[in-house]
């Protein structure tokens, strides 16, 4: 079986790069055809390694370039590279004839239904249904949603979310993210008095809330810290205020998480919406116990509350603070969600996740 996968470029060290990274190194090693198509991938090296055999081809559309203009001219630039890009995806797309085509909802949907021809497109939603933006962003995913609802396949990370998608698709399908999990015998002892937070200092993380929750835990447990792993466009802010609360230590992210996941004790995360959260089953496979706001729509998907970790109501930053607390006042408290945790990330490894996949694509194929 042939598969296209389609992105903007696999430059950027993201968690969807890496994410496509995985599944292509896997597909091939199960006896498919994978090929990557990009629009800007240039010179650039790739952001996570590819197997040899994933075939990729960049159409050299360099879409960025239309920032170099203003107003009317940078929308007539737009539409002419929105013209070639379309021109040289339809004549990849027909001398490679492939079975299934992959793109997500960052994808021009509209025009690649006219390119596609009978190949089933699956649709990947790597961002919620419903996302907090402006009013021309609300305008646009009307537009976009639309179109998507007429891809053979759209498939979310959640359930919640594939709630969302059931009203413009009639063929949704729930399918998790790969997790790069531990697979070392070592885990946190849960014994060191580190709390931690990994992830890109941007709004959507809801760091002021974590900021105000530990002010109110470092009055209990001033001997804890707080240690931050991440990078992000608001790097410069949040790691100032950080310098200004008691026992929060900053760090820039780190290819070594790992360790410092074995390292800590508890995980929090205090996101405004997070489509699925990484983070929490890798820390999870690392013996963290972890503290969440029910943010839509991943982390309650991962989490089960009480057993390995805590769901928090979203922005009851009391609630979030005594369940903080809790975990950092019962040492054997932690280390039991920690083995909960451990047993629990597993369903988000290759082997159970791939099937699901495989699965999808037989059934997409054997309708076309």
């Amino acid at each position: 079986m042939k598969i296209v996968y389609l992105y903007h470029s696999l430059a950027v060290k993201g968690g969807i790069e890496r994410i496509l990274a995985d599944k292509m190194n896997y597909l091939v090693n199960h006896g498919y055809k994978v090929y990557l198509i990009t629009s800007d991938q240039g010179n650039h090296e790739m952001a996570y390694p590819l197997d040899s055999r994933v075939r990729c081809l960049d159409l050299d559309i360099k879409f960025h370039t239309r920032y170099k203009y203003r107003c009317f001219r940078r929308m007539i630039e737009a539409r002419q590279l929105s013209l070639l890009y379309k021109e040289r995806l339809r004549k990849s797309i027909k001398e490679i004839s492939p079975d299934i085509i992959c793109c997500t909802t960052f994808q021009d949907i509209h025009s690649l239904l006219k390119i596609k021809g009978n190949i089933p497109l699956v649709v990947e939603s790597h961002v919620n249904f419903s996302h907090p933006d402006t009013m021309l962003h609300h305008i646009q995913n009307i537009w976009n949603h639309y179109w998507i609802g007429k891809a053979e396949a759209v498939v979310t990370l959640t359930d919640g979310d594939a709630a969302k998608w059931n009203s413009v698709s009639h063929n949704v399908h729930v399918i998790p993210n790969i997790v790069y999990l531990n697979n070392t015998p070592s885990y946190s002892d849960c014994t060191e008095k580190r709390v931690l937070f990994v992830g890109r200092f941007t709004a959507q993380k809801g760091l002021e809330e974590l900021f105000a929750i530990w002010n109110r835990v470092h009055e209990k447990y001033p001997e804890w810290a707080l240690d931050m792993y991440g990078d992000g466009e608001l790097w410069d802010v949040y790691s100032h205020k950080a310098k200004e609360i008691n026992n929060i230590h900053v760090y820039k992210s780190t290819k070594e998480i790992a360790e410092v996941y074995k390292k800590s004790s508890i995980l929090v995360l205090t996101s405004v919406y997070e489509p699925f959260g990484l983070v929490i089953p890798e820390a999870m496979s690392c013996g963290l116990p972890v503290v969440s706001y029910d943010s839509p729509y991943g982390p309650a998907s991962i989490i089960s509350d009480g057993e390995d970790g805590y769901v928090i109501p979203m922005h009851r930053r009391q609630a979030f603070a005594d369940r903080l607390c809790q975990l950092m006042g019962d040492e054997e408290l932690r280390k039991e969600m920690g083995k909960r945790a451990i047993a629990s990330s597993q369903r988000f490894s290759a082997e159970r996740i791939m099937p699901m996949w495989k699965k999808l694509f037989d059934q997409l194929t054997s309708f076309s």
